[in-house]
């Protein structure tokens, strides 16, 4: 029989994948990755997938399941590859995502060394995504429910991690995995989705960052699109673009941030017009066919997880970076997010965001 190790986060999705690869005939061993000490005391058991109550549950429902659990300790790897990039990411003018790192790094990098070390031939993890083998090889497709879809964060898998990983909430909804939860009995049947970021659940992004690196943010300049003085910033890492909210500054007319400057620590200040670009530049472009594509290409791509996909061209400048020209602008193309590439249902590859012109 073959061997998988079933990545349980306490959540429903977890725990109902890890229930479904016994039912397709895998000997399944449930694992918890502890990524992540809170910093602060304040923080709920139940806030994150790293949390005490959340690891507790995963080893209920493997209980429930009778299958073994453990728990691997990957929080050295996950604050190296993940928390410190989140950082640095945001003091350099970026909006990055995490769950992407933490996906390359840690559930189908790391992971697959544990599985390697306890035999496994596969991993199975909750997300809601399809593959599937072809005569030309594995293919990475959207979920069925288009509400529950999360390709957009699976873009960077190879071929050999595909060919790993089992993905069984890929045909379902959301309403029919706690159905199936709910007859099993599992205690997580009916918890509800966290939103947040696993390490900053109340999304305040600026104090994680300041109590992780120990550093307080310089102030800099407010400027508008032409680079004449608006006022005073508080810190390059408290902005994002398209932000509105929260800017402590008045022009005369709604306010939005359109750009930040890093290397003169200036925030870009414009109106929702100003907001809309054709094209950015993508860098370190996987491509899950295993071979990029010749010659320009046609696709439709997202430009963050829930941006809806719009047609647009590929040209390419070298093998891992290329040129994404949208059909129409796209409001607030945003560097450190993401820009990944579909052909209908199938997933082509991505890469992150690094020049808005």
């Amino acid at each position: 029989m073959k061997k998988a190790l079933i990545a349980m986060s306490g959540g429903v999705d977890s725990s109902t994948a890890a229930f479904l690869a016994i039912e397709q005939g895998y000997s399944c061993i449930g694992c918890t990755m502890k990524l992540y000490e809170p910093v602060r005391a304040d923080i709920p058991d139940d806030a994150g997938c790293c949390a005490p109550d959340e690891s507790a549950d995963a080893r209920k429902v493997a209980d429930a399941l009778g299958i073994p659990h453990g728990t691997f300790d990957l929080s050295e790897l996950f604050s190296e590859k993940v928390i410190r990039k989140f950082c640095d990411s945001y003091r350099a003018g970026k909006t990055p995502n995490p769950c992407i790192e933490c996906n390359r790094c840690l559930k189908f990098g790391a992971l697959l060394d544990c599985a390697d070390k306890l035999g496994c031939e596969k991993i199975v993890t909750g997300h809601y995504a399809r593959i599937e083998e072809t005569d030309s090889g594995y293919v990475l497709k959207k979920a069925a429910d288009p509400a529950k879809d999360q390709s957009y964060v699976l873009y960077m898998l190879t071929q050999a991690q595909l060919s790993r990983v089992l993905l069984p909430l890929g045909g379902l909804s959301k309403p029919q995995v706690r159905a199936v939860a709910e007859q099993q009995g599992f205690v997580n049947a009916h918890k509800k989705e966290s939103q947040d970021i696993c390490f900053v659940p109340d999304g305040d992004y600026a104090r994680i960052i300041r109590q992780i690196t120990g550093e307080e943010p310089v102030p800099g300049d407010f400027v508008d699109t032409e680079g004449r003085f608006l006022g005073h910033h508080e810190g390059l890492i408290h902005y994002t673009v398209g932000q509105r909210r929260g800017l402590g500054i008045a022009i005369g007319k709604p306010a939005y941030v359109c750009g930040l400057d890093p290397e003169h620590n200036r925030v870009i200040i414009g109106s929702n017009e100003d907001l809309f670009r054709r094209s950015c530049t993508v860098f370190g472009v996987n491509w899950i066919s295993g071979t990029p594509p010749q010659g320009s290409l046609r696709c439709r791509a997202k430009i963050r997880y829930r941006h809806p996909e719009q047609p647009a061209v590929i040209e390419f400048t070298d093998n891992d970076t290329v040129l994404l020209t949208f059909d129409a602008p796209q409001r607030a193309i945003t560097p450190g997010q993401s820009a990944v590439f579909y052909d209908g249902d199938i997933v082509l590859g991505g890469g992150e965001i690094t020049r808005v012109p």
